[in-house]
């Protein structure tokens, strides 16, 4: 993994990781890859088959049972089990449940090797919860961006805004606080900043200038 470019971003939900990663990839040409789109796909797959959420073993065979395919663009297009979900996994019902699925040990250690797996392939951008420390410890660069969970609600509720969907502010800002908790508490791989991550808090920050910051951070460390 030493000779390729790996570059990790984490951070909270609505931190504006994928949005940023898929810029830089595309400025570096690097393979951009959703680890959040990943656990999302077992999470729809899960509600959809009415699987007891708080059972592990079932929840770790139905990851290991489970093909994902992420396909590249600037629109990444996911596919569980061949089929288009990339609109779905999106919906409030997975995000309310994605954070108790991603807290089952057997599933991160099956979409961990997974992952591992796709970064020894090619030079990649990957962004999730536990990337910098975890996934791909030995990162090229690493980063940890974030921003106010107010200013991360009023980002979703654009996005959701923009597909017609009606937002109540209130409510997914502390739906958004009550991910952070959960990320940040589990007992297996907890949402928290590498020891040699950049931090890069957002708010009031552009897109370009993230991601102007970002790369300037990777060009050194090559």
């Amino acid at each position: 993994m030493s000779n390729r470019i790996c570059v990790a971003i984490d951070g909270p939900a609505g931190a504006g990781k994928s949005t940023v990663a898929k810029l830089v990839a595309r400025k570096l040409g690097l393979l951009y890859i959703d680890t959040g789109a990943m656990y999302r796909a077992v999470t729809l797959k899960a509600l959809r088959q009415g699987l007891n959420l708080d059972d592990a073993d079932a929840l770790t065979n139905l990851a290991r049972e489970t093909t994902i395919k992420l396909l590249p663009g600037l629109q990444q297009s996911v596919l569980l089990d061949g089929e288009d979900v990339t609109e779905e996994i999106r919906s409030s019902e997975v995000t309310r449940h994605v954070s108790t699925v991603a807290g089952v040990p057997g599933v991160r250690e099956v979409l961990v090797n997974r992952q591992r797996q796709m970064a020894g392939e090619t030079d990649v951008i990957m962004d999730g919860r536990d990337i910098g420390t975890v996934v791909l410890p030995r990162a090229t660069a690493k980063f940890f961006l974030t921003a106010s969970a107010e200013e991360r609600a009023q980002r979703r509720a654009k996005e959701l805004a923009d597909k017609g969907y009606t937002v109540d502010i209130d409510k997914l800002t502390k739906e958004i606080q009550e991910r952070d908790y959960k990320d940040s508490h589990r007992a297996v791989s907890p949402l928290v900043p590498a020891g040699d991550a950049i931090i890069i808090d957002s708010s009031g920050m552009t897109i370009e200038e993230v991601v102007d910051n970002i790369i300037s951070w990777i060009e050194k460390s090559k």
